[in-house]
Formats: structure tokens, C-alpha cells, sequence
């Protein structure tokens, strides 16, 4: 591995852990490249590419800083929110809401947590008929997508993602003001040709990203 590689690897590594939080203030280049014994120019290399990732922030006259890390999800699958934020070495907490039947449809109700952060404001149905065992789950110390993607395999799934400003009610849920700029990701899945669940949920724009990763088919 090289040296620019291993000093960015270092870093990352703190960051990834938590050892860096967003906002600290990382070793100038000067000092870096006396701590790793190496050169300046091998330093601002590793620097480069840590901005390029979007770790760090580069302040011109103030120095580096630990970026503020959105959590990224890809959109032509369907995460699960816990796994993300934890992956992230962040705290993951789920708080129910509401929980209510109606006829056939179980709705359920609540708010994702990253740390102490409402990330994500969700509304889900889920089909009694196709996932009976729902009924029995109180969702209380479990999120319902989590729970359904142990439980239940889905075959295939339909998004639509739109950017709104929060209403006055989706705002007060996430402790934002009214109007900041949220992604709305709006999904159902079905299993063969039975529904399984359509669920809406509201993320905060400033801490949130949808991405996604394409390979060229071969030819």
C-alpha cells in the first residue's frame, strides 16, 4: 500500500469508527507528514481523496475538517435503516408512533433515529392476507422493514422519489422548520403477484442521499 494510501486509510478509519466526529479539526498537512514520515505532497494527495469521498471538508486559511456524513442508500434496493446507520458506527433507534388496523391492512407509524437525530419519518401499510404473522408483532422495539425483510422475501418493488418541503406536521416529527427540503421515497413491494407492504417515508434532505452503482452489461 502506499504512503498517500495508508494515511487515508488511517484517517478513514478513525472517521468510520467515531474516533473523528464531523466537525473535528484534523492535523495540518505539515504535521501529518512529520507524524507518517513522509512528504507533504504525499499528504495533500491523501487529503485529495479524502474531499473527493466526502469525508473531510477543506477549509481554505482554517485547516481540514470531518465532514457532516449523510447516510447513503442505494435506490434500486430496499435497505434496511439499521443496518445502515450501524455500518455508519452510529447508534440506530426506532420509536412506533401509531400502530392501527384497518380491515385487511395493518398501519404502522414511527420515526428512525441516527444517535439522537429523527433521520427518517415513516407511514407503512403492510397486507394482513399476504403477511399474516404481522399481526402478532407490536412494532415496538422492531421497525416494521426491518421485520418484514426477515420474515418475508419480496420478489419485486416499485419506488418513486420526489424532493418536498416538510409540512408543518412532518417537520415538527423530525424537529425541523417547516418547508426544509426532505426526500420522499414512496415503495411497494408485492411477492409474486400478492402485495406485501407500500410504505412512505420522509428523510431529512440535509443528512439523507439516494444512489446507486451501474455496471456496463458485457457485450
Amino acid at each position: 500500500m502506499s504512503f498517500d494510501a495508508r494515511i487515508r486509510a488511517a484517517i478513514e478509519g478513525d472517521i468510520r469508527s467515531g474516533a473523528l466526529r464531523p466537525g473535528d479539526k484534523l492535523p495540518s498537512e505539515h504535521e501529518l507528514a512529520a507524524q507518517h514520515g513522509c512528504a507533504r505532497a504525499t499528504v495533500s494527495k491523501a487529503m485529495a481523496a479524502l474531499h473527493h469521498a466526502g469525508l473531510i471538508e477543506r477549509r481554505r486559511k482554517a485547516g481540514s475538517f470531518v465532514a457532516d456524513q449523510h447516510v447513503h442508500s442505494a435506490v434500486l434496493e430496499v435497505p434496511d435503516l439499521a443496518q445502515l446507520i450501524e455500518a455508519r458506527g452510529h447508534v440506530y433507534r426506532w420509536q412506533r408512533l401509531s400502530r392501527e388496523q384497518d380491515g385487511a391492512e395493518l398501519h404502522v407509524t414511527g420515526l428512525h433515529y441516527e444517535g439522537d437525530t429523527a433521520l427518517a419519518l415513516e407511514s407503512r401499510t403492510i397486507a394482513v392476507a399476504t403477511v399474516p404473522d404481522a399481526m402478532d408483532e407490536s412494532f415496538d422495539a422492531i421497525a416494521p422493514g426491518t421485520w418484514l425483510l426477515a420474515h418475508i422475501p419480496w420478489t419485486s418493488a416499485r419506488h418513486r422519489i420526489r424532493a418536498v418541503g416538510a409540512s408543518a406536521e412532518e417537520a415538527q416529527a423530525l424537529g425541523i422548520v417547516e418547508n426544509t427540503a426532505c426526500l420522499i421515497l414512496e415503495r411497494s413491494t408485492w411477492r409474486a403477484d400478492a402485495p406485501v407492504t407500500t410504505v412512505r417515508q420522509v428523510f431529512r434532505g440535509d443528512l439523507f442521499d439516494m444512489v446507486a452503482h451501474f455496471e456496463p452489461s458485457p457485450r
